[in-house]
């Protein structure tokens, strides 16, 4: 269990990590809500980054990296604007993740997806993708996007390919395929 995950959070710090959220903008799909993320959206991550479905991103990860990377991309918020959305479906359940994202390693602004199990093949990281996507082009104006897949994760393979994206190169002598996100934001 990571501690810093359970202490207990005092009301008026609560209050203050409440209004903070408030800054997140609120993406709305047609399944989907892209909301600020949560303390108790840790566990959703580490059932994807702590299990072998994240061996395309070097894990399993323990528990102490998934949080710093839950840390890590939930900070991007107040440092760059941009970061990491929990994927809420309409019922309330954590369907996933998408994030705008420029993290050590990156060499453009990254559009990311992580998805929990029971939520795959249902087109929801699609929707939440291209609201993400929509957001960081139109809104924020970054010149372009790009999604870093590891060659043989045929599932992120099609969905950048469903999002219009190609790829456009590899980083880290072909560890990495770089997906480069043209044309319209739909």
């Amino acid at each position: 269990m990571i501690t810093p995950r359970v202490i207990p959070v005092t009301p008026p710090a609560h209050d203050q990590a409440a209004a903070l959220t408030t800054v997140v903008p609120v993406l709305r799909t047609a399944r989907t809500i892209l909301r600020a993320p949560r303390l108790s959206d840790f566990d959703a991550l580490h059932g994807i980054t702590g299990s072998d479905r994240n061996v395309f991103e070097g894990g399993p990860s323990d528990p102490v990296d998934t949080w710093t990377g839950f840390c890590m991309m939930t900070a991007t918020w107040l440092l760059r604007g941009h970061g990491m959305w929990t994927v809420d479906t309409h019922a309330g359940d954590v369907a996933g993740f998408v994030l705008i994202g420029a993290e050590p390693g990156d060499e453009e602004h990254e559009l990311g997806w992580l998805m929990c199990a029971p939520f795959e093949g249902r087109g929801l990281a699609q929707e939440a993708a291209t609201a993400a996507r929509a957001h960081a082009l139109d809104v924020l104006r970054l010149p372009a996007l790009v999604s870093y897949i590891a060659p043989g994760n045929t599932r992120s393979e099609r969905l950048a390919r469903r999002l219009g994206a190609t790829p456009d190169g590899t980083l880290f002598d072909g560890r990495i395929t770089v997906w480069r996100h043209w044309g319209p934001t739909q």
